[in-house]
């Protein structure tokens, strides 16, 4: 079972946050909780918070216990720009662009235990 979580339109260059989003990918969801919490970069809150979201979303919506989850995916997708103009020399006017995005996280339950389910479901059947 695969959980997926989004935040968009996340002011903060993508470039910067797949730095800390490759950090987490195919960790515990405790551990990668753990180096979100101290990375000390905006981008680390944003996607603690969308990866809080998803775990809240496997525990309520899909009763998946929490202690078995694995970040599957953590990609950070650009987002609309925004662009500025700021007043140069000589009557001339330089771009500021302003970038966001887009954070996708994907939770799944770690390999030993979907195999140990499908063991139990199987077995189940047997004995039917």
């Amino acid at each position: 079972m695969e959980v997926k979580s989004t935040t968009k339109h996340v002011r903060v260059s993508p470039k910067k946050a797949r730095d800390v989003a490759r950090a987490i990918q195919g960790l515990p969801v405790s551990v990668a909780l753990d180096i979100l919490t101290f990375t000390p970069k905006k981008s680390a809150q944003l996607i603690n918070k969308t990866l809080k979201t998803a775990i809240a979303d496997a525990e309520n919506n899909f009763s998946l216990d929490v202690d078995n989850l694995i970040v599957k995916e953590a990609i950070i997708g650009a987002g609309p720009t925004m662009k500025r103009h700021k007043p140069r020399a000589r009557g001339s006017a330089g771009a500021i662009i302003k970038r966001t995005s887009h954070i996708f996280i994907t939770l799944a339950e770690a390999p030993e235990q979907e195999a140990r389910k499908k063991r139990i479901n199987v077995s189940k059947k047997a004995e039917a």
